[in-house]
């Protein structure tokens, strides 16, 4: 049964200014930390509009191809995308995510999230101790390739079984594990998901898990502030960034905690 999003005959007034600050708020976190922004979108379309949380998903990774655009551009201009290390997590993360939704049915949510939960604390953690620099450039190798394509492969695991964005993990892991600077890890993050996020979206195309005028608006929304996140990326240092992070990731984090709680009490 294809799930319908509510009002989808009368589009009023209310529910186009709710999507379009639901765009607003994600643009601006999605140029901040290189995220997608889907972290935010899909849960405010199930509390504020009663969206179903599959059709949310899927309209979420709609909205966050033209928003990472504006981001990979916004990051570009200051030279702070590694083109070929994104192609490298793209193309890993691609087939991680159709290996993710194949396990999806496969394997415990609550133990996913539980998890995802502990990768979270220790990234939290990580942050305070690991200060990026912000002139460290990405150094390509074949093992470093090799590396990505790698992590890709697991971002796209994650992220089709537990329907996060690639961005919260992969921007962690470039800094903490690849020592890059944290404004070319968001750079990066942003350009490797929108080959991701077109994957996705043609999947829930087929299966009628997108509203396509609610991800427009979520989406042009989103693109008015994404640019202004990734410029206060770049005004606020290191160690502030990695606070905000922080304190971004400890949202996320609680978010999976109480999934968690409910599945288990609704087991």
């Amino acid at each position: 049964m294809t799930a319908q999003p509510p009002a989808r005959a009368t589009r009023s007034p209310r529910f186009l200014l709710v999507c379009a600050g639901i765009g607003l708020l994600a643009g601006l976190l999605s140029g901040l930390f290189g995220v997608g922004g889907g972290t935010v979108i899909v849960p405010l379309l199930v509390m504020l509009l009663g969206f179903d949380q599959r059709l949310a998903a899927g309209t979420s990774l709609a909205a966050i191809v033209p928003t990472a655009a504006v981001g990979v551009i916004s990051y570009a201009v200051n030279g702070t995308v590694a083109w070929i290390p994104a192609l490298l997590l793209a193309a890993g993360a691609v087939v991680g995510a159709q290996i993710g939704t194949w396990l999806l049915p496969r394997v415990s949510q609550n133990a996913l999230r539980w998890g995802f939960v502990v990768f979270l604390g220790v990234v939290i953690v990580m942050l305070f101790v690991v200060i990026p620099s912000r002139g460290e450039p990405f150094d390509l190798t074949w093992l470093s390739g090799a590396l990505l394509v790698v992590t890709g492969v697991l971002t796209g695991v994650v992220s089709g079984l537990i329907g996060v964005g690639g961005g919260i993990v992969v921007v962690p892991v470039l800094v903490l594990l690849f020592g890059t600077s944290d404004l070319l890890a968001k750079g990066t993050s942003l350009l490797m998901m929108i080959p991701t996020a077109i994957s996705g979206t043609a999947g829930n195309l087929k299966r009628h898990n997108v509203d396509l005028v609610t991800a427009a608006v979520v989406g042009v929304a989103a693109c008015c502030t994404t640019a202004l996140g990734a410029w206060l990326a770049t005004v606020v240092n290191p160690l502030a960034g990695n606070i905000l992070f922080a304190v971004y990731l400890v949202f996320i984090a609680v978010q999976m905690a109480l999934k968690a709680i409910r599945g288990r009490k609704a087991a």
